[in-house]
């Protein structure tokens, strides 16, 4: 399948997902993921604003990024990050938009370790 097809399937299912989602009375947990990096970022969609965020590029994550040895751990040192800062601003659950990518690996790691600091999905 060509990149160009790729692209045009994820944003369909983007789409599709993104409306059903909105509708939720919990904040949204949104992944994007490039190559190297993953970022995250809770959202409250009825006051449009980010609650909280973390990335694999982080400042703050540096020390314990620099650690992990591949790419599904650095997703793993995200979820946690995002997970114990959803802890401290009092969120217990989140609506998980994976945004159009399929549910293993890096995705899978970062929602598995979200869910091991005790942050329902």
């Amino acid at each position: 399948m060509s990149k160009k097809s790729k692209l045009y399937l994820r944003n369909k299912k983007r789409k599709r997902t993104k409306s059903s989602l909105k509708l939720g009375t919990h904040p949204r947990l949104v992944v994007y993921r490039s190559n190297i990096h993953i970022y995250a970022q809770v959202i409250d969609d009825n006051k449009s604003i980010t609650l909280v965020a973390a990335s694999s590029n982080d400042k703050k994550l540096s020390s314990s990024i620099s650690k992990a040895k591949g790419k599904i751990e650095k997703s793993k040192v995200v979820g946690e990050a995002i997970g114990s800062e959803l802890k401290s601003n009092k969120i217990s659950q989140v609506i998980f938009d994976r945004n159009g990518y399929k549910y293993h690996g890096r995705i899978k790691a970062l929602a598995d370790s979200v869910r091991d600091v005790g942050i329902k999905l």
